[in-house]
């Protein structure tokens, strides 16, 4: 506790930036959409960001954090005090107050990517903030456990995949031509494919190193695509999927997971973000049970929301 307490936040440490200055291991956050500005608010302590968050502001004076993005949110280093992230907060406000910022929306990572989520979710809500959603998201945690898994596991799949004449390997992306067949895949089974194409391309453009297409071939013929990102320098996320309903695969989403845990061993990172199983209607509980069999770990992201314009500054 002693650090805790010695960790006092005073004014001298908040600082402001109207631009995207900051490298952040979370490249989303680096990465502006067009049309509008940007604001990094951090914890300054001996040139060490001890808190930070980065919002995108409209024209119109709405703020997020982040759009476009899986989540954004407060990001602190792990020997945060209770009393300098509240601090911290109260600051943000009021300077997006003093901005004449209409409303804030953030969406906070899941406590698996951000070890102090669960203080800022207390301290949001002790603060006025509303809670506008909640999305689980399942994880297999553990660099250990997922060569472990690939030991126990992988004899079977690959057994399966050969009966079936499949084999599967991922690359970095060269073309973007896999987002048609995966559009087309979706909407035949009645998916949505709510895809900013054109965003996607610019941030794959920008950090290609990051992004990584998983492909599932019998033959000459691709049937199964998967797009995996590196959110972070140390996780994996499995950001979409499709398959050609014409093959009538049959473990089809197995095959494609096999695959992503090969590439979060190849790539050394901490943990395999599965992503959320929500549908318009409610929980998916068929991909749940799926996803259950591939995770050791469940964690939300939880969406926070607060008005401005009747508060008195």
């Amino acid at each position: 506790m002693k650090a805790l307490e010695n960790d006092i936040f005073n004014l001298e440490r908040f600082q402001i930036f109207e631009s995207v200055q900051l490298a952040k291991d979370y490249f989303l956050a680096n990465i502006p959409v067009i049309g509008l500005q940007y604001v990094d608010y951090i914890d300054l302590k001996n040139s060490k960001v001890k808190i930070s968050i980065a919002l995108a502001i409209t024209s119109d004076q709405y703020a997020t954090s982040l759009p476009s993005a899986p989540f954004g949110g407060f990001w602190c280093d792990t020997d945060i005090s209770p009393k300098s992230l509240d601090a911290f907060l109260v600051l943000v406000e009021q300077s997006l107050k003093s901005r004449g910022i209409k409303s804030i929306t953030i969406v906070q990572p899941p406590k698996i990517y951000e070890s102090q989520s669960d203080l800022v979710n207390y301290f949001l809500f002790k603060s006025g903030w509303a809670l506008h959603n909640i999305l689980s998201h399942q994880f297999f945690c553990g660099a250990k456990k997922i060569k472990n898994f690939l030991q126990s596991e992988s004899p079977r799949i690959r057994k399966k995949m050969k009966s079936n004449s499949l084999f599967s390997s991922y690359n970095y992306i060269s073309n973007f031509d896999f987002l048609k067949k995966m559009k087309d895949w979706n909407t035949q089974k009645g998916y949505e494919f709510n895809i900013n194409e054109d965003l996607l391309v610019r941030q794959v453009s920008s950090y290609p190193d990051r992004y990584f297409l998983i492909k599932l071939q019998q033959g000459d013929q691709i049937v199964g695509y998967a797009l995996a990102v590196k959110l972070t320098s140390n996780s994996i996320y499995y950001f979409l999927s499709a398959f050609d309903s014409a093959m009538n695969l049959t473990g089809g989403g197995e095959f494609l997971l096999l695959e992503l845990f090969l590439l979060a061993k190849d790539q050394k990172v901490d943990f395999i973000d599965l992503g959320s199983s929500n549908v318009r209607e409610g929980p998916n509980y068929n991909l749940m049970f799926f996803k259950s069999r591939f995770s050791n770990e469940i964690s939300s992201k939880m969406t926070w929301y607060k008005e401005f314009q009747n508060d008195s500054f």
